[in-house]
């Protein structure tokens, strides 16, 4: 991937966390599947139940990338949200926005750790955060990735069969019936 589309994609993926968590919320995983440099979308896990249904949940992402003939993947979440959702240790730096560029070759890990800086607090007791990002650890080919997103980059590369004219089109409906928000790009909607 070129280092402009990268470092666009992670700007997108910063704006997202930075407005959802001043809103009191943690965005939800994301995937944000490319074909031959030209990016797909961004599609939004569906609203997941802690335990068995996340770890799936997360995993399914894959599906729009495979139905798109994906050759590289980036996945986006936060470590402690998807620690919690999917009942795993946390590991490594947390608060964190944890990015992986992932290819059929291998993948590569970018961690962006943040300082919660808490702006309001609502009578409900919800909190309104500003994450301050702090300096990012270099890059990580080939790091160890949480199960969930592990399983997601590896589905993310092996072609979905489905007897459709349009496998991409009718993958799309599916998932957003399941309740994954997807946003696609112009080139990808039709």
């Amino acid at each position: 991937m070129e280092a402009r589309m990268w470092d666009a994609l992670v700007g997108v993926a910063k704006q997202a966390y930075t407005a959802g968590l001043g809103e009191g919320t943690v965005p939800r995983p994301l995937i944000m599947p490319l074909v031959r440099g030209e990016l797909v979308g961004m599609i939004w896990v569906r609203p997941i139940k802690v335990g068995q249904d996340a770890l799936t949940g997360i995993a399914e992402l894959a599906n729009i990338a495979a139905a798109a003939g994906a050759d590289e993947v980036v996945l986006v979440w936060e470590t402690h949200d998807v620690a919690t959702a999917c009942e795993l240790p946390v590991v490594g730096p947390a608060p964190c926005l944890n990015m992986v560029l992932a290819t059929r070759d291998g993948h590569v890990l970018h961690q962006f750790p943040y300082i919660e800086q808490l702006l309001s607090r609502s009578p409900e007791g919800w909190a309104s955060i500003s994450p301050d990002w702090s300096p990012a650890p270099a890059p990580q080919p080939g790091a160890e990735l949480v199960p969930p997103i592990q399983a997601a980059v590896n589905y993310s590369f092996i072609p979905i069969e489905i007897d459709h004219p349009s496998p991409f089109g009718v993958t799309v409906v599916l998932m957003e019936e399941d309740g994954y928000r997807i946003s696609l790009t112009e080139a990808f909607a039709h």
